[in-house]
């Protein structure tokens, strides 16, 4: 089977990791950021609230995206899973700062999708 580009390692490992501290930083500011969220929105009309129709709709696409993720991990490398691992600690709270509990879920959630792509990739039998 042929790994799409993407699951592939490059030869440009600095700037990778650049690029995922960046985006790994962002979880300080970004994971369970309520209060900064109000902030944005006081001065913007109130955004009416989704219908049920929008919620199902979201609902879908979130389990496609779960099985997507999970069907790309079965294939990915020791070295991508454990990136997945380290991201999923790196979100959760560190000493001093605030546990939330989307945060904590989000991490245990990635976990998850880990165990369940593990189940995949055993299927497979042993990898080469």
């Amino acid at each position: 089977m042929v790994r799409p580009a993407f699951l592939m390692p490059t030869e440009k490992i600095p700037q990778r990791r650049k690029l995922r501290q960046q985006a790994l930083s962002r979880w300080d500011n970004e994971g369970g950021a309520i209060p900064a969220l109000e902030e944005l929105h006081a001065g913007t009309p109130s955004v009416p609230p989704l219908t049920n129709a929008e919620l199902v709709q979201l609902q879908v696409r979130v389990i496609a995206l779960e099985n997507l993720v999970i069907a790309l991990l079965a294939e990915a490398s020791d070295a991508q899973r454990e990136l997945v691992r380290d991201m999923a600690t790196y979100i959760s709270p560190r000493l001093g700062f605030t546990r939330h509990p989307l945060t904590l879920h989000a991490a245990t959630q990635m976990l998850h999708l880990m165990d369940r792509a593990r189940h995949f990739s055993e299927l497979d039998g042993p990898q080469a």
